[in-house]
């Protein structure tokens, strides 16, 4: 097939509005024939991150580390190798935007540039195609849980966003643990054309009233930021609604805003653990260390005085790490506890070797439950974000 016959066959299925209720099977398998390739399966990563999930064939699932399609997901490049069927196996990342998604294979009996142009267009293509309609169909979900889910888990889950944000002069990632019995711990993290907004939270509790202030927390959070809220109201209108729906409740919380073009960093910490800064491959030792406010809700109505917003200038390449207290609290395989010098001493080892940040906070966390035999004494979150270069 030519690229001209190629392009003309997707265009005439992008076209057909019967694509739009094509099941994803039957959506790969008519883009696969429209471009010209032979045979493609799709590949959505578990929830949490550890093997990778056949959803278009019947196959095993794939581990993420130890293999070649892992290998793909992990570094988000393409891998070749070849079939045990013959012919030549491709592996490309899925990626919406800087979410890491899966990986796509498609088995050629050759492969060559235009066939490997096709296979990126159609990893981009079924990557939207998966985001628009994950958020209602149940089948996805289902096949990437190797667990049943908490109630706790379900409702907070929902709040979340994508575990990895990002554009061309930031990325901020994620990762949030145990992944099916969370309790309050929380994250959260947004972009404007001017701003990154990131917020990680420790509810009071770990059970569904701690899940239900963690969620109210973030709502309001986005309800105030999306109204246009600096960050000191921002911060007052969180209180205001824990204060009002969930009077004797109360969360920690570090709710932070970034210049993307200037790298000034403002922050408020509500009771939490200070963030940590890592500057050219090293700990910056207290440099976000601040007296702490009290924790967001009813505690912070006794507050003598308003929530002190603090600041400092980034620059780029400046990696800046927000945590619960469940990472430092985990303990290692000695029975000593993780603490804040383990925690960044292996962020730095990481970033020295060239780590993708989203890669570095997956290896992180399962490091963490590997140690703990897979189940942690509390909830642990990471948030790390990355101010790249001054805008241009």
């Amino acid at each position: 097939m030519s690229t001209s016959e190629a392009n003309d066959a997707l265009l005439e299925f992008l076209a057909d509005p019967g694509h739009l209720t094509l099941d994803l099977a039957g959506a790969v398998a008519r883009c696969s024939k429209a471009l010209g390739l032979q045979h493609a399966v799709l590949y959505l990563v578990d929830l949490q991150q550890r093997h990778l999930v056949p959803q278009t064939d019947v196959a095993s699932p794939i581990p993420v580390d130890g293999s070649l399609a892992g290998w793909a997901y992990r570094t988000q490049a393409l891998r070749v190798e070849e079939s045990e069927a013959g012919g030549i196996t491709a592996w490309f990342p899925l990626l919406d935007g800087a979410e890491r998604l899966g990986v796509l294979a498609v088995h050629q009996t050759a492969l060559t540039s235009s066939s490997l142009s096709r296979g990126r267009a159609l990893a981009s293509l079924l990557a939207m195609m998966i985001t628009s309609k994950r958020a209602y169909e149940d089948s996805y979900v289902r096949r990437t849980r190797t667990q049943r889910m908490h109630l706790p888990s379900e409702m907070l889950r929902a709040f979340l966003p994508p575990r990895t944000i990002g554009n061309a002069q930031v990325v901020s990632t994620a990762v949030l643990e145990p992944a099916y019995e969370i309790g309050g711990d929380a994250f959260d993290h947004s972009l404007t054309e001017t701003t990154l907004h990131v917020t990680v939270l420790d509810s009071m509790g770990h059970d569904l009233a701690s899940g239900l202030t963690s969620a109210v927390s973030l709502a309001a959070c986005r309800n105030a930021r999306r109204n246009g809220a600096d960050l000191p109201e921002l911060v007052e209108i969180v209180d205001e609604a824990l204060s009002r729906w969930l009077p004797d409740k109360f969360c920690t919380a570090v709710i932070a805003q970034l210049d993307l073009a200037t790298g000034l960093l403002r922050w408020c910490n509500c009771g939490h653990p200070p963030p940590i800064l890592i500057r050219d491959d090293r700990l910056i030792t207290d440099a976000m260390e601040r007296d702490a406010d009290p924790p967001m809700g009813m505690p912070s109505l006794l507050a003598a005085r308003p929530r002190r917003i603090h600041e400092m200038s980034l620059e780029p390449g400046d990696r800046v790490l927000m945590y619960t207290d469940g990472v430092t609290e985990a303990r290692t395989r000695e029975a000593e506890l993780m603490g804040l010098e383990r925690f960044a001493d292996y962020v730095i080892r990481a970033t020295a070797g060239g780590e993708l940040a989203p890669e570095s906070m997956r290896r992180l966390i399962h490091s963490i439950l590997d140690t703990q035999e897979g189940r942690l004494r509390d909830d642990a979150t990471l948030l790390m974000f990355e101010w790249r270069h001054r805008a241009g």
